[in-house]
């Protein structure tokens, strides 16, 4: 009955059945604890659908559009294993094995997406990734792992918001943990153990995805900024990345398209947020994970306008979720060097992600500038970008007493000979890794000034009152300022008073 049963899961399309349940639905799945449990699916018009859950039944007549939902009431986190039943007919799905907790979205390109199997410290980790209040839904997405050439017609056929995702929950473990993003396993890992709450995490990560893919159509064509974002076919459109384009291209080929607006891709404008977003905005989440940026980083007019289009995004989502306060924290571009890399603009395009926190609430960055790679795009330490993720989700939304980030500018003042930089998050006290001579700041982004610690200020002797103060401003920085909790400074420039 059991292997029946789970047959009908995995395949409910399969036959004549008409009873289907939403694509996030599946066992080992984690349900949003102190908000309305949702569920959903399509059956036939008419018809009745009975759900039970949690010792409630709820029945819905199916629309004439073949939708139906229900909704039970608020759950606490609850670690007990549960069912969802849904009958229609002589039609039944189950799932079971779910548990109450949070849910956090991580989504973004590469480096989100990065695996724990390639991860630095996964051999010492994977022991220790049996962890059943970790939960996964990682779908494996059409033309994963492409570059440079076509896309196979099994992944073209996929090019579709219903069919371009693909996979189910997962229950942590050494085997499961391989494919899932690093830093969101992490995150999970801090969380779960600090909270001891089961967590889920749904990973809508797209390697080299450029931010326009995760905003939806509407939402783009209806902000003067960005309408030119959605104006004709995508492939040649100026005000899109050019590196994004050319791997489209790279893909899809010369054929010519019949929708104007251009081929499917996972990079054109709107499409992560179809196929990923849009069918789980009825799915109640904690709050979301983001790192993203490379494919926005290689020219000016991308990085001047990335902050824009972040707020967009987060403004969006959290109008769809009816969530206003909906936790967003994001990851800071790392370092890297400009051999084999266009990164002339990364420290400027770190510095728009950091005048972010001045105007999203309930929002955080995680910096990561110390850990990058000179020549590679991808560091392996995910580790310690989840680790400084989950310190902001334990401050802004668990509200526990710890420190969330490294240093942030609060100002900058000119007095008597020296610049004097007072700092947020500066804990006990600034310091550098074994009391080194302070490096990483400029009075003009290119000459190194020389700078010293004074309890929680920086002092920098200077003959004249510069315009700006600089840090880090270098693809790879040198900067060296950190936290009493060692967490580092973020790349800034900032007026000076």
């Amino acid at each position: 009955m059991k292997i029946l049963l789970s047959i009908i899961v995995c395949f409910p399309l399969l036959g004549s059945a008409q009873l289907r349940m939403g694509k996030i639905f599946s066992d080992n799945m984690v349900l949003q604890r102190d908000k309305p449990v949702h569920v959903w699916g399509k059956a036939a018009p008419g018809s009745t659908v009975r759900v039970t859950f949690a010792g409630e039944e709820r029945n819905s007549l199916v629309r004439t559009d073949a939708s139906w939902d229900v909704y039970f009431s608020k759950q606490k986190a609850n670690t007990r294993p549960q069912s969802i039943i849904v009958l229609s007919g002589n039609e039944k799905i189950e799932f079971s094995n779910i548990l109450i907790g949070d849910i956090w979205i991580c989504f973004g390109q590469s480096n989100m997406e990065f695996p724990m199997r390639k991860e630095m410290h996964f051999r010492q980790e994977v022991s220790g990734t049996d962890q059943p209040l970790i939960r996964f839904y990682n779908p494996w997405f059409a033309g994963k792992y492409v570059f440079g050439k076509l896309f196979t017609d099994s992944a073209r056929k996929r090019m579709n918001a219903q069919d371009f995702f693909q996979g189910q929950w997962q229950r942590c473990d050494s085997n499961t943990v391989k494919e899932m993003s690093a830093i969101g396993y992490y995150f999970a890992k801090e969380i779960a153990t600090q909270e001891n709450i089961p967590v889920g995490m749904i990973n809508l990560s797209i390697g080299g995805a450029p931010i326009e893919t995760f905003i939806s159509r509407k939402t783009l064509a209806s902000d003067d900024r960005f309408a030119s974002k959605v104006q004709g076919d995508w492939l040649n459109d100026d005000a899109l990345p050019v590196w994004a384009r050319q791997r489209g291209k790279e893909n899809i080929g010369t054929d010519n398209d019949t929708d104007p607006s251009g081929p499917a891709h996972p990079f054109k404008p709107g499409f992560a947020y179809a196929s990923g977003i849009e069918p789980i905005l009825g799915l109640p989440v904690r709050g979301m994970l983001w790192y993203q940026g490379e494919s926005n980083s290689q020219e000016l007019p991308r990085v001047k306008e990335y902050g824009e289009l972040l707020k967009l995004l987060i403004t969006d989502y959290r109008r769809k979720w009816r969530e206003p306060r909906m936790p967003f924290y994001w990851v800071q571009l790392s370092s890297i060097d400009t051999t084999g890399y266009q990164s002339r603009y990364w420290p400027e395009f770190r510095n728009e992600q950091r005048k972010l926190l001045g105007s999203v609430n309930h929002g955080g960055m995680a910096v990561c500038s110390d850990i990058g790679f000179k020549n590679d795009v991808h560091p392996t330490d995910k580790k310690t970008v989840g680790e400084r993720l989950s310190r902001w989700a334990l401050n802004g939304t668990y509200k526990e007493n710890i420190i969330p980030s490294g240093p942030l500018p609060l100002r900058a003042k000119y007095k008597e000979g020296n610049i004097i930089i007072a700092f947020r998050y500066a804990g006990n006290g600034l310091k550098t890794p074994g009391d080194q001579k302070v490096s990483g700041f400029s009075l003009d982004g290119t000459a190194d000034a020389p700078a010293t610690i004074k309890k929680r200020a920086i002092i920098i002797p200077s003959q004249y009152r510069p315009e700006y103060i600089y840090y880090g401003w270098k693809p790879f920085s040198d900067g060296n300022l950190y936290n009493s909790d060692m967490l580092p400074a973020s790349t800034f420039k900032i007026k000076v008073q």
